[in-house]
């Protein structure tokens, strides 16, 4: 009965296993442990991500290594994404955790269960290589976030916000598993590298291929957040309390860059010409709808969710302009400055909502413009600590962000889309007005609150890390820039 039985080789999976069970055991010693801070939970969370940190270290072996029938592949780009994925989930749990026990609401064992299940998710949908696990992974995360968006039951804003999550996230996944049947129908196959050999060998029919292909790019698209279906952001960035919408606004753009890596560049490369032209129609739309719709906002965390849908399509440049030119160079060129670009954006996306937690305290949320009015007269440290995460997201030099859109647009151009770089130059010069209006209102506005601060050392030390990082990594951007080159030369 078992003859055919071949035990799988765990070790590629090993720090996905060993994140499974420890989420398990800390739910259950939440449980067990009476602690109403949630220190021990806490603690045993970071641990668990350092822990999955070590374990990634030591088993990776720099080769493309498949397991469990091919359906999980563990290679370079895998790797450097997870360890960028841990790093930003301990900081993201570090910025939460005063929020958190303010809030007796959230304040529950949980939020950090719930936040390891949601990285779980990530971890596999990065390392996927089966439509199959690509969906486990899908489903994994985004019933973690529906769930946490949810947890403040005291608030109708939030509850409101997690069912549209819930209610379109759902509908995305109909499309994206739709998308994903029309190509196993087309090919005969749900192996990601087994598409693109069916698509190499030919004899495929070509008009039910490029059906499933609308329905898989509109899911992905769904996810990615870009326009025209990003009608989730706003809300949801703006209903979730705002340490979830600090994890929300992260960590899965880097799973979401990982998945259109294996799906479109692994799977379906030789329908290049396809998907193409959607993603250059999906990026100009999210970079002129996200950066024009952000200067009517009064609410940070609207601005930072329309911030973020025009971010989103200028990464998608770089994977559109992978596949123009046939020397290799060129493509990987542009696929690692997405790559680089993506990283840079959630650094600075998680210092950008960090500063939000930091000002919040008990009964108040700094999540309005006016909030930072004055802000250099009550610390100029922080002020000046925002000014580098906004001059970040603005692309002004020399700070990580101005050389992530460089990257891109160097990679635009050398693929001969001028026409393409202009409009992503113009659209950046529009986004810069509502990045400096903070810029503004912190130093040349009285302000309208003259309470101190309130926050934990930690919290304070992990903020101006987190704020000078952005501005070392942008007089050294070559340090992440070879990693991701060297991460996909060695995995595509």
């Amino acid at each position: 009965m078992f003859d055919n039985f071949v035990v799988p080789d765990l070790l590629p999976a090993a720090p996905e296993l060993f994140l499974a069970a420890m989420a398990l055991v800390i739910l259950m010693v939440d449980l067990l442990v009476k602690d109403s801070r949630r220190t021990v939970t806490f603690v045993l969370a970071q641990l668990t991500l350092i822990g999955c940190a070590l374990i990634q270290f030591s088993t990776s072996t720099g080769e493309i290594t498949y397991t469990f029938s091919n359906m999980f592949v563990d290679d370079l780009m895998s790797d450097l994404l997870k360890l960028f994925l841990y790093m930003t989930v301990v900081i993201v749990l570090f910025y939460s955790r005063g929020y958190i026990i303010e809030r007796e609401a959230m304040n529950k064992g949980e939020y950090y269960v719930l936040a390891l299940f949601a990285t779980l998710g990530m971890m596999v949908m990065i390392s996927a290589n089966h439509f199959l696990t690509v969906y486990m992974g899908l489903e994994l995360l985004s019933l973690s976030l529906y769930a946490m968006v949810a947890m403040n039951r005291e608030s109708v804003v939030s509850t409101e916000a997690a069912m549209k999550y819930f209610v379109l996230g759902a509908l995305a996944s109909g499309l994206l598993l739709y998308g994903m049947s029309m190509i196993y129908g087309a090919t005969g196959t749900l192996e990601i590298t087994g598409v693109a050999e069916r698509l190499y060998s030919g004899g495929v029919n070509k008009s039910v291929l490029v059906f499933g292909l609308v329905f898989l790019v509109s899911g992905l698209a769904f996810k990615l957040g870009v326009v025209p279906f990003h009608m989730w952001i706003p809300d949801v960035y703006h209903g979730a309390p705002t340490s979830v919408t600090l994890f929300i606004g992260s960590a899965p753009k880097l799973a979401a860059f990982a998945i259109v890596m294996r799906l479109l560049v692994n799977g379906l490369i030789t329908m290049a010409q396809d998907w193409q032209t959607m993603l250059i129609i999906l990026a100009v739309l999210s970079m002129a709808i996200g950066n024009l719709a952000a200067i009517a906002q009064t609410n940070l965390k609207r601005m930072l969710a329309y911030s973020a849908i025009s971010h989103m399509g200028f990464m998608l440049l770089g994977i559109t302009t992978g596949v123009v030119s046939g020397d290799a160079r060129y493509a990987l060129n542009a696929y690692s400055s997405a790559m680089f670009y993506v990283i840079a954006y959630v650094l600075t996306s998680t210092a950008s909502f960090g500063m939000i937690l930091l000002m919040s305290r008990a009964g108040f949320e700094a999540d309005n413009l006016d909030d930072f009015k004055g802000l250099n007269k009550r610390s100029p440290w922080f002020a000046g600590v925002m000014l580098m995460i906004m001059f970040s997201m603005a692309g002004v030099p020399f700070f990580i962000g101005f050389f992530a859109k460089f990257s891109v647009l160097q990679a635009v151009v050398a693929a001969g889309y001028m026409w393409l770089a202009i409009v992503a130059v113009l659209f950046s010069l529009i986004g810069a007005f509502y990045y400096l209006r903070v810029v503004k209102l912190m130093y040349f506005d009285a302000p309208l609150d003259e309470t101190p601060i309130q926050a934990g050392m930690d919290m304070r030390i992990l903020i101006s890390a987190n704020g000078l990082a952005i501005g070392l990594l942008g007089v050294f951007p070559q340090v992440i820039m070879s990693l991701c080159a060297y991460a996909l030369l060695r995995s595509l």
